[in-house]
């Protein structure tokens, strides 16, 4: 998969920081800065592409589908940093949204020379996964060429996954193999080539959006509240009694209460606290809502209030 890297935009140079090494801190600060507010506009002009992806993963998710993102080096890590705050944030499964990064694991930290020129290996990470019909893929590479991520993706494809490329750069050689293409193009680089910089911000922009979206449509949250946060620490309980608190106005000690006798769920506290059901009525209600906490108190008040005119 050769390409004079050259052609690429974010392997120009950027005119205005030809003189970066013979600026003050201040001037070069501010190059950085004035480049970097120029992401979230790019951002912008791939909307489109970032619903029709959403509502991909989306589906996917309802059919009982999972959300692969394969990247190397930068692109790898910002889909492993997006991943694994998916459980902690929203309570989902570990293997539900998965970031799979060229080497490996340990490629997170440091470089593994090779893995991302290599194909197959792209192809097999995703095998060794169980890759089906249901998931999605989201090939993610600055350049839009790396071979381990288009590996992956022509795997994908047969498989009859959905597949999505996100890269910096216009008409990408992975978007070949993708049925929807983010290309995101941010410009050349205050440093030549150091697509950790311009490009990986937006890729991260993207992938909040991603997630952060689907989880919303999937009734991950409450008015903007992370009502299924998963609890495991002390800060996540003060939170939780916090998002209590917030949404029911009860007292801090009330709500420390009843989130003790849901073991710290917080849906379920917040349905009985809105409309008196016990612990039982309120999963039930929120098991008949799909997860979603509105309905859930909508149905919760229509079934006691029928209750009441018995």
């Amino acid at each position: 998969m050769e390409i004079n890297l050259s052609t690429l935009k974010t392997e120009q140079r950027n005119v205005n920081s030809m003189h970066i090494d013979n600026m003050s801190t201040m001037e070069i600060l501010q190059v950085i800065n004035h480049e970097d507010m120029s992401v979230t506009k790019r951002v912008q002009e791939v909307l489109p592409q970032i619903e029709q992806t959403i509502d991909a993963v989306h589906q996917s998710l309802k059919r009982g589908g999972r959300l692969f993102y394969v990247g190397a080096g930068t692109s790898g890590r910002i889909g492993v940093l997006d991943a694994v705050e998916c459980p902690p944030t929203f309570s989902t499964p570990p293997d539900l949204i998965q970031a799979i990064i060229a080497g490996g694991s340990h490629a997170f930290v440091k470089a593994v020379e090779g893995a991302e020129d290599n194909e197959q290996l792209g192809a097999q990470d995703l095998k060794d996964r169980s890759l089906t019909e249901l998931d999605v893929v989201i090939g993610i590479a600055a350049s839009g060429r790396t071979p381990y991520v288009a590996g992956a993706l022509k795997y994908a494809n047969e498989v009859g996954a959905r597949t999505v490329s996100l890269t910096g750069n216009k008409k990408a050689i992975i978007s070949q193999f993708a049925e929807i293409n983010i290309e995101v193009e941010t410009g050349p680089e205050v440093l030549t080539g150091s697509t950790r910089m311009k490009v990986a911000t937006a890729h991260k922009l993207i992938l909040n959006m991603i997630t952060t979206t689907t989880m919303i449509k999937i009734g991950k949250v409450y008015e903007n509240l992370m009502v299924d946060l998963k609890v495991s620490n002390q800060k996540l309980k003060e939170r939780a009694k916090n998002i209590v608190t917030t949404i029911t106005e009860v007292s801090y000690d009330e709500a420390e209460k009843v989130l003790e006798t849901t073991n710290y769920e917080v849906k379920p506290a917040i349905v009985m606290m809105k409309t008196g059901a016990t612990l039982r009525e309120a999963k039930q209600y929120i098991s008949m809502a799909n997860g979603f906490v509105r309905q859930a108190i909508e149905f919760a008040q229509k079934g006691r209030s029928h209750d009441d005119n018995l």
